[in-house]
């Protein structure tokens, strides 16, 4: 099998696969002691050919691979493109377009919730993935035999389920459907990691304005020194940690240090020094510049009945579409459209819209019913001329 370890061998492997309609691309990378994921090895297939680049070769320029991923001529085919798709974006600030994830794809055609690149293999190709390289050590050099050939067949095989789902999608009038789906992979506000807006993971754990902002000031601290130290979140400060000091807002070393789960003397460090000052952002903050804080509606009783309503109506939707339900609309959109017609949600736009939004604003209303017809689901629609009888 090819390993490319050359700036000159990679410039040919791309400029040969330009000339093709499509070509189907994976990465292998490491990111366990590292905040930016470290690429490791890049595999490429075209109907043509199939090769692996060393992503660790010393000298190897990159660029020609990153041409190619900015080739509007030429469709990039992932599997779960979004690490992927993150590890460019963070060595090049560029963007493959076009795209075809084939795991979306696989949603859309109805194998289910995210869906992995073996069972489409097994399904779709009849054949099973060796999976003993699986857990490789893709840092170590040379890579060896049984390492290149595993990390070519991610990307032979890929091209066979490339043309039965796009075959599919087509046959049943969807590829607008992967086509919207594909805007949000492709979105530069996807990769963006901003520490202004690390907060947003942990949105839910905030109850009050106060509590609110000093996490977004904690959050925003540990995300910076993340990035600049190159370092995992949770070895600058666990999750944990750092909701249990928004809560708290410690206001010196004697408060910071006596938190349960804070590290012995780790109050008198820079980085205690950090945190306070955090919090002490956090607590200045005017309330009113916040963001809204998102009350859980699941707790009380005037909606709860018509979302688990409106479950039962999406599995119904999603078993007659052939569409995998988290593809048309998660539990926070089914809570906001039970709180508003009107919902700024996914399930209101589109595609989504029209398959299952309007349905489920209708039952909410009275004006489709769910029953059960030779044991499955089915659903009626109100009629405002039916007669009682009717």
């Amino acid at each position: 099998m090819p390993l490319i370890k050359t700036t000159k061998a990679l410039e040919d492997a791309c400029r040969r696969f330009a000339n093709h309609a499509y070509v189907t691309v994976d990465t292998e990378f490491l990111r366990e002691t590292t905040f930016w994921p470290k690429l490791c090895v890049i595999q490429i297939a075209s109907d043509d050919e199939a090769v692996a680049v060393d992503g660790l070769a010393e000298g190897l320029d990159l660029t020609a691979f990153f041409d190619l991923m900015k080739n509007p001529s030429v469709m990039k085919v992932f599997h779960a493109a979004r690490q992927d798709v993150e590890i460019i974006w963070n060595l090049d600030k560029s963007i493959p377009k076009p795209l075809f994830d084939t795991q979306v794809a696989a949603m859309v055609c109805g194998y289910g919730d995210q869906v992995s690149y073996s069972e489409l293999v097994q399904s779709i190709c009849k054949l099973s993935i060796d999976k003993s390289s699986r857990f490789t050590d893709w840092t170590r050099r040379p890579l060896s035999q049984a390492q290149v050939e595993y990390a070519i067949a991610d990307v032979t095989h890929l091209r066979d389920i490339y043309k039965e789902l796009n075959a599919r999608l087509v046959q049943a009038h969807r590829v607008e459907w992967l086509i919207d789906e594909m805007q949000t992979l492709t979105s530069v506000s996807t990769y963006e990691q901003l520490p202004a807006r690390a907060w947003e993971r942990y949105k839910g754990r905030a109850r009050k304005p106060r509590d609110l902002a000093v996490l977004m000031e904690l959050a925003a601290w540990r995300e910076t020194e993340a990035q600049a130290k190159d370092v995992p979140r949770s070895r600058i400060l666990k999750d944990d940690m750092m909701i249990e000091i928004a809560l708290a807002a410690p206001k010196d070393e004697e408060m910071l240090g006596g938190l349960r789960a804070f590290p012995r003397g780790m109050e008198r460090s820079k980085s205690g020094a950090d945190i306070l000052a955090a919090v002490q952002r956090g607590l200045a903050r005017d309330h009113k510049t916040l963001p809204k804080i998102e009350r859980d509606s699941r707790n009380g009783n005037s909606s709860g009945a018509i979302i688990e309503l409106m479950k039962v109506l999406l599995r119904h939707v999603a078993e007659q579409a052939g569409v995998a339900t988290k593809m048309i609309a998660t539990v926070d959109d089914l809570e906001a459209i039970a709180n508003s017609d009107s919902a700024d949600v996914p399930a209101l736009h589109g595609w989504r819209r029209d398959l299952f939004g309007l349905k489920a604003v209708e039952l909410k209303h009275g004006r489709l019913a769910l029953t059960i017809e030779n044991k499955k689901i089915t659903t009626l629609e109100w009629q405002e001329n039916a007669s009682p009888s009717e």
